[in-house]
């Protein structure tokens, strides 16, 4: 069977002052292990020497906190290479690696402990460290090994092969294979079972006196089972799960003196060396009223590994970084134990010191992040696990020779408290419901649920009654207990009661609402435990207990739920209250249930203002699931939707929620929706101003062709000025065109500034027969500006066209437009114009719109009359100077000009820009 392996350090590449590599030769709570030098070269290097030739099976690495190597390097050699021999004859064997963690999850608070499983034979174990991980307490790039441990075999291949071949014999001939399920769980008869006790965090977190009184025992215990002594064994077995407690204890305690004598708190290390002897004392004084002295021998007297003086400094517990936050994962744990403060009073040195061993199993995350038992203690047997004593007071007033195994006997204390039930279920059940061993206190839970089974149902009614209330009392204490099994054994007897018993003898509703009130308190405090474990256990008990057809009709369960948080209260209570409300809320809904919309809505309301996130998001879920089912009713409970509610994200998303339940777009939405309404706007306004463009250029080259046959045609018509006379003046002949060049075909204008860019300046300010929509910037023609207003603008939604005028008006306004009867009647077009600007009458035709658009007593509201009134007064307007040179007319201004196909005409009504 593997085993632990001394070893001897035989080389290493260098270390720091006091934290030499022969200090890894001790395993103890208080060793420091071996540090590099500061900024050194790496690899580091480290060579061990096993105390004989091995087949080494497990390796197991401490590593410091902070001074972490990224990498760890094995090599495994019969013996060491010569000191002048060249490279090649170099005789290790590369094994393999491992990598380390950084530790910044736990912010440089914790070892790991890395195991590594081999299978190489030889005497030299070889370590190489990698470069170190970079953080900010490793200020010199240092490494660090705290401890390691090396579990193997003697490497004897011949015997080992014989019996190994004769097991396999032997198991072949009695018919046992290695997969046999009767051997499953005789782990001490597997060839490579290794006891906890050469595990690497079984010496590092026990007192080195207890551990090899521990390791006596236990060879002690496998001989009494091996001849077959039972009750022997099972009293060993009882002593080692004592034993490691009071190891651990005393392990903190040398740690926390040494810590105080590093920081020169005197008096705090004397109380803890004087504490340290006492419950020395103690605790040997009961290991001897349990054990019997021919089978431990005297502890005191038993050889002791040598250990470091206590002021050397090889010994000084590793300074550890400032305080952070986080927790201690698997196969992690902390190098330090907090201190306790030392009393106020002055300690009584004849009365003996009772222990009060931390939880082992079920209070671990309640403790300190290094105050954790290590990893190797998580994978003890259930057996070994042996719970506490409760308090002080009951240690010293319970008598000290009772058996093990057997509940001792009740104190004053605990008759006074549960007289009434000891009269009803008896001393003996009741003693063992109260005992400091939890075995004995599951054993009297698992007797109480076989005699509530087994009770007939002719018992009286009252007595009935009396065993219930007598159970509950010790359900109470029971639901409150750190042990799980005990905690488990209490849930499973309440609810053999609530389903079973009570329906059973037709008992009332009132004794299953007197079961409900007494143990829901508890368990609902029970769901704030720091164990994830037991907080779901105790979730998912309420949440069957409530729907049960027994308790769901009383109503009692929703009440307690919907008690306001306290302020006070822990988070993971906090929290398993708001997901019990949330998932019976789901399952019994409001009506007739205990849950109403006012206590619901009261109780989540509160809860939004909860320091923990997971309650407030909770309170959310709630909320909205109440809106859901009762609709605007829970709006009474909650602020205005209004700008500054909004502000609270929480207050956001619960309106944002119900907004999507109504099918009404979110305010994101609506967001969105105008977002792309303006971009779908402006990307219309985009290809509308290239479509103008192409037009315009497609005008251009009209002109231009328009241009070239007039002066073709000039030039064939024109007489021979060689052969004829000139021809009168005054004479009428063919003008020469001047093109279509430099003219604006609205208002006829020519100038030589109407270049393509002066153009567009001037159709969008200046040009009279032109104006821009108020409502969409468009620039459009004023005599079909009524026209777009109805049917093109982005805004023609908003225009009705009256019947009386006809005109565009506001339909907001149109009421009132109508009624009034203002307007006049429109005229039909072949009588008479209405300008929608001035809404006067004039005669019909492009040159009464030139007239009354341009004129200078024209239109009164053209604005752009101004450009006009502030030039100097023409002729004719429209002719330009190089019409008066050419001597021919421009066109007309109410001509029709040449158009490109599917463009732009002046009474097309069409936009021609926007902007």
């Amino acid at each position: 069977m593997p085993h632990k392996i001394g070893f001897v350090v035989v080389s290493s590449s260098g270390h720091e002052d006091g934290f030499s590599a022969r200090e890894l030769m001790i395993h103890a709570p208080t060793v420091s292990g071996w540090r590099s030098p500061r900024f050194c070269r790496f690899p580091q290097e480290i060579v061990l020497q096993t105390a004989e030739r091995c087949r080494m099976k497990k390796l197991q690495l401490l590593a410091h906190q902070y001074m972490i190597p990224s990498k760890v390097e094995f090599y495994v050699s019969e013996r060491l290479p010569e000191p002048f021999a060249p490279p090649q004859a170099e005789r290790f064997r590369r094994l393999g690696y491992v990598s380390l963690c950084d530790n910044e999850k736990t912010g440089c608070r914790a070892r790991e402990l890395k195991s590594v499983y081999v299978d190489a034979v030889g005497q030299f174990l070889k370590l190489i460290f990698h470069q170190n991980h970079a953080n900010k307490y490793n200020i010199y790039n240092q490494v660090a090994l705290v401890a390691i441990n090396i579990i193997g075999d003697p490497a004897d291949l011949g015997d080992e092969s014989n019996i190994a071949s004769r097991e396999k014999l032997i198991d072949h001939y009695l018919g046992h294979s290695l997969e046999d399920p009767a051997l499953e769980g005789s782990c001490s008869g597997k060839s490579d079972y290794i006891s906890p006790l050469d595990d690497l965090a079984f010496d590092m977190y026990q007192d080195p006196e207890v551990a090899q009184i521990i390791r006596k025992l236990d060879e002690r215990k496998r001989e009494a089972a091996r001849q077959e002594r039972y009750d022997d064994a099972k009293k060993l077995r009882q002593a080692l799960a004592d034993l490691q407690k009071v190891g651990e204890r005393l392990g903190r305690y040398e740690v926390e003196k040494r810590c105080a004598v590093e920081k020169e708190d005197y008096d705090l290390a004397k109380h803890k060396k004087r504490q340290m002897e006492q419950y020395r004392a103690w605790a040997f004084e009961q290991l001897h009223s349990l054990v019997d002295r021919e089978l431990v021998g005297r502890p005191l007297d038993l050889p002791l590994q040598p250990l470091a003086p206590s002021g050397s400094a090889c010994h000084r517990p590793p300074a550890l970084p400032p305080p952070q936050g986080g927790t201690v994962t698997e196969n992690r744990f902390a190098d330090q134990f907090v201190p306790e403060k030392p009393p106020s009073h002055p300690l009584d040195v004849d009365q003996p010191l009772p222990p009060t061993h931390p939880p082992l199993k079920t209070q671990l995350e309640s403790l300190p992040y290094d105050e954790r038992p290590l990893p190797a203690v998580h994978k003890q047997p259930r057996a070994a696990t042996v719970e506490p004593e409760k308090s002080d007071t009951d240690v010293s007033e319970a008598p000290r020779g009772a058996a093990v195994g057997e509940p001792e006997p009740l104190t004053e204390k605990a008759l006074r408290e549960a007289g009434s039930a000891v009269d009803v279920l008896g001393e003996s059940l009741v003693a063992g419901a109260y005992s400091k061993s939890w075995s004995c206190r599951e054993d009297a839970l698992l007797t109480l649920h076989r005699q509530l089974m087994g009770t007939p149902a002719s018992t009286p009614r009252e007595d009935l009654k009396s065993v219930l209330r007598a159970a509950v009392f010790l359900l109470r204490r029971a639901i409150r207990d750190i042990v799980t099994p005990v905690f488990l054994a209490s849930l499973k007897v309440l609810k053999m009661i609530v389903t079973q018993y009570i329906p059973k003898h037709k008992l009332s509703k009132l004794e299953t609402a007197h079961c409900v009130e007494r143990t829901i308190p508890v368990l609902l405090a029970r769901t704030g435990d720091s164990s994830a474990r037991l907080r779901i256990v105790a979730s998912s008990f309420i949440q069957e207990m409530a729907l049960c057809k027994e308790v769901k009709s009383l109503q009692l369960i929703p009440s307690y739920l919907v008690q306001p948080l306290k302020a006070n209260a822990s988070a993971h209570l906090a929290m398993s209250q708001m997901d019990l409300l949330a998932r019976l809320l789901g399952d019994l809904g409001t009506d007739g249930t205990g849950f109403t919309v006012d206590n619901v809505m009261k109780f989540a309301v509160q809860a939004l203002e909860h320091r923990v996130h997971e309650v407030r998001e909770t309170a959310v879920r709630v909320i909205l699931d109440m809106y859901r089912r009762h609709g605007a009713v829970v709006l009474a409970y909650l602020p205005p939707d209004d700008s500054a509610t909004r502000k609270n994200v929480l207050y956001k998303s619960i309106f944002e929620g119900f907004a999507k339940i109504d099918g009404r777009p979110t305010a994101a939405e609506v967001r969105a929706q105008k977002k792309a309404a303006t971009e779908e706007a402006e990307r219309r306004k985009k290809e509308e101003i290239e479509v103008l463009q192409g037009q315009l250029a497609a005008l251009k080259e009209m002109q231009a062709e328009v241009q070239e046959h007039e002066g073709e045609a000039v030039e064939a018509e024109a007489p021979d000025t060689l052969g004829r006379s000139a021809a009168p003046p005054g004479a009428p002949g063919v003008p020469e065109s001047p093109g279509l060049e430099n003219l604006c075909i609205f208002c006829g204008e020519r100038s030589a500034s109407f270049t393509e860019e002066g153009l567009d300046l001037h159709y969008w300010k200046h040009c009279l027969m032109l104006a821009r929509c108020g409502h969409c910037r468009q620039v459009v023609e004023i005599c079909s500006l009524t026209e777009h207003l109805l049917t093109e603008c982005d805004k023609k939604d908003e225009f009705g066209k009256c019947r009386r005028c006809g005109e565009a008006v506001l339909k907001e306004e149109l009421p009132v437009h109508l009624e009034t009867r203002v307007c006049a009647p429109a005229k039909p077009e072949k009588l008479a114009s209405r300008c929608p600007l001035c809404h006067e009458d004039f005669a019909p035709g492009e040159e009464a719109w030139k007239a009354h658009l341009m004129g200078p007593a024209g239109c009164a509201m053209n604005l752009r009359r101004t450009h006009v009134l502030l030039k100097a007064p023409a002729a004719l307007r429209g002719k330009g100077p190089a019409t008066a040179k050419s001597g021919t007319s421009a066109p007309k201004a109410g001509s029709k000009i040449p158009t490109p196909k599917g463009g732009l005409s002046k009474s097309s009504g069409r936009t021609y820009m926007k902007r």
